[in-house]
């Protein structure tokens, strides 16, 4: 490929986080300093502060001139990992939801994906802003002195439809991606919704509602997707029984949630498992795993996530050709499956993998 004939500057924000977060984010930023130079992209870096330890440092788990370097020079962002306590601590509230809330990333998108074994090629789209993670829970005591616990779920007509949206949008450009060079594929794109309106008819009736509204709106552009809906507890029995029967998933937050961490274990670790937090004109690529203090600073984590969601970041980014790039090193590292970290059962060190999936770049 010939080379570019300038080269486009990319500002990425790196927050590591907590944990492991700030061993694997450095392997994201090395992948990306790695791609080659054909692809005309120039890489700047900037590190910025935010989680539980920054939070004991500082009395705020999210700065404001994290927020703001974001906002102002940045075009994407790499997130670690969160350690959150486990008893409510005054003034503390995670990070990334609060990032997700403030630079308007109303999508996650979680890629889920097999190169061995039973087929898996699917893509859960988590709506992110809404449902119960609106946080606004109360606690009463009635007169016989029993405490009851109520939370608001919130669905939104204006949420539903910007998230049936990008799923739609999705199911399109990963067809493209598999017919690519004009070859048609043998099936179709399938977008899944998945609710529980059975039940909770006002609040999931209204997200399956609208998000059918906007497929029925646009037949001209979505024709070809297929769609279809589950109600999620039968979703999560198919999911499992037959992963390769699905596409596109788009799910209100909480069932997102639910599935796209459950659906790690049909590629065996949240280690390999990506995200992006997408909105109409920034992304933050977040690996799926936690900051997993157990095996802090022992240096065999599983890069592997993170260095796919840099991939899911630039696709999000118009960066189609180096997302390519490193998809299929890592796919290719799988694959062979020589070197891996012990979560995927081999005795290799975060380093190790690392290396080889540069080699294959």
């Amino acid at each position: 490929m010939a080379a570019r004939a300038a080269s486009r500057s990319l500002r990425i924000g790196l927050i590591p986080g907590d944990g492991i977060g700030r061993e694997v984010i450095p392997a994201g930023r090395r992948v990306l300093e790695a791609l080659p130079k054909s692809l005309g992209l120039d890489f700047s870096f900037v590190d910025l502060e935010a989680g539980w330890g920054t939070f004991q440092a500082t009395g705020n788990a999210l700065p404001d001139k994290t927020v703001e370097t974001l906002k102002a020079e940045c075009n994407g962002a790499l997130f670690g990992a969160v350690s959150s306590p486990t008893t409510k601590v005054a003034g503390y509230s995670s990070p990334i939801v609060a990032l997700r809330k403030k630079l308007n990333l109303y999508a996650n998108i979680r890629p889920v994906k097999s190169v061995a074994g039973k087929p898996v090629d699917l893509v859960i789209v988590r709506e992110n802003t809404e449902d119960l993670y609106v946080k606004e829970e109360t606690t009463r005591t009635l007169e016989d002195g029993t405490k009851v616990a109520e939370a608001i779920k919130r669905i939104s007509e204006t949420a539903s439809k910007r998230i049936g949206k990008i799923a739609l949008e999705l199911a399109l450009s990963r067809q493209a991606i598999r017919n690519g060079g004009g070859k048609s594929h043998h099936k179709s794109p399938l977008l899944t919704v998945t609710h529980k309106s059975n039940v909770l008819s006002q609040t999931d009736g209204l997200f399956r509602e609208t998000v059918r509204a906007v497929y029925d709106a646009e037949k001209a552009r979505y024709g070809a997707v297929r769609y279809e809906e589950q109600i999620v507890d039968s979703m999560v029995y198919k999911l499992f029984l037959i992963p390769g029967a699905y596409d596109v998933i788009v799910a209100p937050n909480l069932y997102g949630d639910i599935l796209s961490d459950g659906a790690a274990a049909l590629v065996g670790s949240l280690g390999v498992v990506p995200s992006a937090n997408v909105g109409d004109d920034f992304a933050i690529g977040e690996p799926c795993h936690g900051s997993a203090p157990d095996i802090e600073g022992k240096g065999i984590a599983n890069p592997v996530a993170t260095i796919r969601s840099v991939g899911v970041m630039l696709e999000f980014m118009g960066e189609t050709e180096a997302a390519a790039v490193i998809h299929r090193a890592v796919d290719a590292n799988l694959a062979e499956g020589l070197v891996k970290s012990p979560d995927l059962g081999g005795r290799n060190t975060t380093e190790e993998v690392v290396l080889d999936v540069l080699r294959r770049m």
